[in-house]
């Protein structure tokens, strides 16, 4: 197990008391889990006998209400993501530490449509899901508090007026302080996500670390700005330089070769599946942050989940044999959200395409890991900036 998981130890952790059988990762998950609360299950469980009444008479478990109120049954409820509660009041996001967002668009798509649902895809699996993650020993819901803004009106048939919309949700996200995940629709929206946040750098540099099997980087497809595109208009903003970006996955029969040109005439980095399991997936990582990072204020992580090998991910517009096996991105994601992000998209995911829900489910699986290894990083919840003293006056 790689030292890393070791760093920001919950407070009380201690393995000195565990036998000598378990793993070593599992030693860590089963010490680290008694060392976190149950407050705020606790007060779930309050509110939840309180707003949904308490349970029937023959019910024996009295924590269970009438009506479901909370996580459970998974089955069960109004789908937002992990089961947030829904905001309706977007002027509020601030209010919590993370902010999840849908963009149903899939304008910019050249084959394959559908990813416009793919926020509602992503939510209903999320479902599946509580907030507890054993190999990381993170409670989200004791960690951070999490709120769903519903999705951004998108404009059918207009990209740009889309765009435009797009670019407003998530640079009021992000200026209210939450960490903004974003549930795509597709690639095409990682320019407009990206020019949300880079407006408010104050001139500093952001970073974008991305994975995908495509390059994304031609200046228009079909005579527009689509899915193929994003990087091209993003590292033409002022402050997102082409050196900061880093292309993880790439490669395939589906790389348009005016993308390839406009990576190697601005010097991206691209890194194929054969050189990360080749040189580790640790070293893929600890480079991709490198070069990133290099001069930047702050990276972006956007996941296309086409990434992944075709066969884990059914429900995408253009799936291509030979991407990664699922636990190669998760390690890399964990490494990854070791250093903190300005905040998160998954895109590509489109349920009409799919199989019994897996490619939303691995898209569900990015955002949470991302969200616990950043807790686990002490990156999450965002401390507040310790003031600076004031200079002394000159005399």
């Amino acid at each position: 197990m790689s030292e890393r998981a070791y760093h920001h130890l919950p407070e009380g952790f201690s393995t000195d008391d565990m036998h000598e059988g378990y793993g070593p990762e599992a030693k860590y998950a089963v010490a680290a889990e008694a060392a976190l609360p149950t407050t705020r299950w606790e007060e779930e469980v309050r509110r939840g006998l309180e707003y949904g009444l308490s349970g029937a008479d023959s019910i024996v478990d009295k924590r269970i209400p009438t009506f479901s109120r909370g996580e459970l049954p998974h089955f069960a409820g109004i789908n937002t993501f992990l089961k947030a509660p829904f905001i309706e009041d977007v002027r509020t996001c601030g209010n919590y530490d993370v902010a999840v967002l849908g963009v149903p668009f899939d304008g910019g798509t050249t084959y394959r449509p559908g990813t416009r649902f793919g926020p509602q895809g992503i939510r209903r699996i999320s479902a599946l899901y509580g907030p507890y993650s054993f190999e990381l020993g993170v409670d989200l819901r004791e960690s951070v508090t999490m709120a769903d803004l519903g999705d951004v009106f998108t404009i059918p048939g207009n990209i740009e007026k889309s765009f435009d919309q797009i670019s407003k949700a998530v640079s009021h996200v992000y200026a209210s302080g939450a960490f903004p995940v974003v549930l795509g629709g597709d690639h095409s929206i990682g320019y407009p996500t990206t020019r949300g946040v880079a407006e408010h750098l104050d001139g500093g540099k952001l970073g974008i670390i991305h994975f995908d099997r495509h390059v994304d980087t031609q200046e228009t497809d079909l005579d527009e700005r689509m899915h193929t595109t994003p990087w091209f208009h993003a590292t033409n903003l002022p402050n997102v330089p082409a050196e900061n970006l880093v292309q993880i996955g790439i490669g395939g029969w589906q790389a348009p070769r005016p993308g390839v040109k406009v990576g190697r005439e601005r010097k991206t980095t691209i890194m194929t599946v054969t050189d990360c399991v080749e040189m580790g997936i640790e070293a893929a990582a600890e480079r991709a942050l490198r070069i990133a990072w290099k001069g930047a204020d702050a990276v972006w992580l956007s996941f296309d989940v086409d990434c992944l090998d075709a066969a884990f991910v059914p429900g995408t517009g253009w799936p291509e044999p030979g991407g990664f096996l699922p636990r190669e991105v998760l390690k890399f994601i964990q490494l990854i959200a070791e250093k903190p992000l300005a905040g998160i998209e998954v895109v590509e995911c489109s349920p009409p395409y799919d199989n019994a829900d897996i490619t939303s489910l691995i898209a569900t699986r990015v955002i949470c890991d991302t969200l616990g290894c950043l807790v686990r990083a002490g990156h999450l919840p965002k401390r507040p900036e310790t003031p600076k003293p004031p200079e002394t006056p000159k005399t």
